[in-house]
């Protein structure tokens, strides 16, 4: 049964929020192949990089866009912020810190964007949690792995059984609380399974039991995710997705190849379950390309 379309808030841009507390699990990677494809349908999309220290998102928009550069090309790029852990000694300054700048850098997005993508670090940190609260889509990317499905639930190893949710599935239950008593809207939670194998093992149809079995427990969605492929490490270095490349190359950008049609649609089928809103207007504004969108990372107090 096709899943219902999740409302926008009135007046202001659709918040999704990329969150997982493990890292390489693919939240940069899945978080600008998003904002792309929703650039490629007329929607302006910000990105906010609330892993700044790692950076790996920051680093591909700034590879995007010295990529642009270098070959003379124009590329649809994201309105990109970074936030940066606050540096002050105290835990309450230093989280108020963080409040402070993570808020000035929503802001402006929020009530100029259709989509803010915010892309959180891999670990349980104030500013993670702040993201949370704000997201009206949270999108997890999970490995096709039971060690990173530990972060979700405790599974019996011999009855394959849920005994428990797990640290990450309580925190998002916590969020959720708080989004609730703030009056927001209820979060549609999106699990997707990334860097699944070709091959039919008996990993991949436990990993599928169980994770159905646990989305049915603790409310969320389950979408195919991306297939495990080299091209996304190589597409990094110059700041492309998949759906960059063209047939034929040319245009200052790499040919597709059959296997890189099949990576793509896995993208798009991602972005189609999301079902995310329409864009906030009906004309799409032009959207911004180069390093023109990028902005400074908020500094650290």
């Amino acid at each position: 049964m096709a899943q219902t379309q999740v409302a926008r808030v009135p007046g202001r841009a659709h918040v999704l929020v990329i969150g997982n507390e493990k890292g390489g699990s693919g939240k940069s990677t899945t978080a600008l192949h998003i904002a792309v494809a929703l650039m490629s349908e007329g929607a302006s999309v910000a990105t906010l990089d609330l892993d700044a220290r790692q950076g790996t998102l920051s680093r591909y928009v700034e590879n995007r866009a010295a990529y642009a550069r270098r070959r003379s090309v124009e590329l649809p790029m994201p309105v990109h912020a970074a936030v940066m852990p606050s540096t002050l000694p105290d835990r309450a300054s230093a989280e108020a810190d963080e409040q402070e700048r993570f808020e000035a850098a929503l802001e402006p997005p929020l009530l100029s964007a259709d989509f803010v993508l915010i892309d959180t670090p891999g670990s349980d940190t104030h500013l993670s949690r702040l993201a949370h609260t704000w997201a009206d889509t949270l999108l997890t990317p999970l490995n096709d792995s039971f060690i990173d499905l530990d972060l979700l639930a405790r599974v019996d190893p011999d009855t394959l059984k849920i005994v428990r949710p797990s640290v990450y599935a309580e925190a998002v239950w916590k969020q959720r609380q708080v989004r609730a008593i703030q009056g927001g809207r209820p979060v549609d939670w999106v699990v997707m399974r990334n860097r699944l194998s070709s091959l039919a093992a008996r990993n991949k149809r436990d990993m599928g039991t169980v994770i159905e079995a646990l989305a049915k427990r603790i409310g969320f969605r389950v979408a195919a995710g991306l297939s495990e492929r080299v091209i996304y490490r190589e597409l990094f270095l110059n700041g492309l997705t998949l759906l960059d490349l063209r047939r034929g190359g040319g245009g200052g950008v790499p040919s597709l190849t059959l296997s890189h049609v099949a990576a793509r649609q896995e993208v798009r089928d991602l972005v189609a379950a999301l079902n995310l809103p329409p864009p906030l207007r009906d004309e799409p504004e032009a959207v911004p390309t180069t390093e023109a969108a990028t902005l400074e990372p908020q500094a650290a107090g």
